[in-house]
């Protein structure tokens, strides 16, 4: 298939392409210092290069996270993701692959479901990343085939979680907190791997994420004994009712994705 991926050259589509072209797909790569030099807020450049390029499917793995501005990603949710998405409908493109996020759910008691609302009424600045996510998705939504792959949080080269990344910097500083939220997590390699077989997946939305939901008092430490820096004192307390992780069980089950790391213990040990 010949494949627009938008955000070749973030930390997933670039390791992204050379997968989908040595399956065969022909892939033209869109970014700000991609292939196709576009910036995806500029509404008639998106236009016209995914006009240009006659494409059978857009992948869209497009975030705006190096500097941790969520305001900034937001906007590339919403903004980007309806020029993208604009483009793909006037060019007759019948499939669209998205990145989403699994900890935009509503709060609850167990790991959140694909079925579970996303929380919409959050309070800032929560508000600002779920409404991004939820833009985003209602978007995608208007293509004739689309797939959703809601994301756990992503460790590994390339991403906030690494060695070098910025959330090891951060944890070095002591602002990485360990105490009772739960997240869900996902190794940047699984992430890859889960938006190749998208490709072939039936129209919804996945849960893309390892198989052990933990709480941060359980999973900070271990990452900065990964990162080599100081772990925080593990802090008491409720978790936020949205902290809830995610469950991979439909992935799982009924789409036959397994993950490589299917925990982040054994993630973290690859740091």
């Amino acid at each position: 298939m010949r494949i627009v991926l938008a955000g070749s050259t973030g930390v997933i589509g670039r390791r992204l392409e050379p997968i989908l072209t040595a399956r065969g797909h022909e892939v033209i790569g869109l970014a700000r210092n991609g292939p196709v030099a576009v910036d995806v807020l500029d509404r008639d450049a998106v236009a016209a290069a995914v006009r240009d390029a006659r494409p059978d499917v857009v992948m869209h793995q497009l975030t705006s996270l190096s500097t941790g501005d969520f305001a900034a990603n937001s906007r590339l949710r919403r903004t980007g993701t309806r020029n993208l998405v604009d483009a793909a409908l006037a060019a007759g493109v019948r499939r669209i692959v998205a990145q989403s996020i699994a900890w935009a759910y509503e709060p609850g008691a167990e790991p959140a479901a694909e079925e579970t609302p996303l929380d919409l009424d959050a309070p800032e600045p929560r508000q600002t990343s779920v409404a991004g996510a939820a833009a985003l998705e209602s978007a995608v939504q208007e293509a004739p085939e689309w797939v959703l792959l809601r994301y756990g949080t992503l460790y590994g080269p390339g991403t906030w979680y690494a060695r070098d990344g910025l959330m090891a910097q951060f944890a070095a500083a002591g602002k990485v907190p360990a105490d009772a939220d739960v997240s869900s997590l996902l190794h940047v390699d699984d992430a890859v791997a889960a938006a190749v077989a998208a490709l072939e997946w039936p129209v919804g939305v996945v849960n893309v994420c390892d198989d052990e939901p933990a709480a941060a008092s359980q999973w900070v430490p271990a990452f900065c004994a990964a990162a080599n820096v100081p772990a925080p004192a593990v802090t008491e307390g409720e978790r936020h009712g949205w902290a809830r992780g995610a469950s991979n069980h439909h992935a799982r089950t009924h789409l036959g994705w397994n993950p490589t790391y299917p925990s982040w213990r054994q993630g973290f040990a690859t740091l």
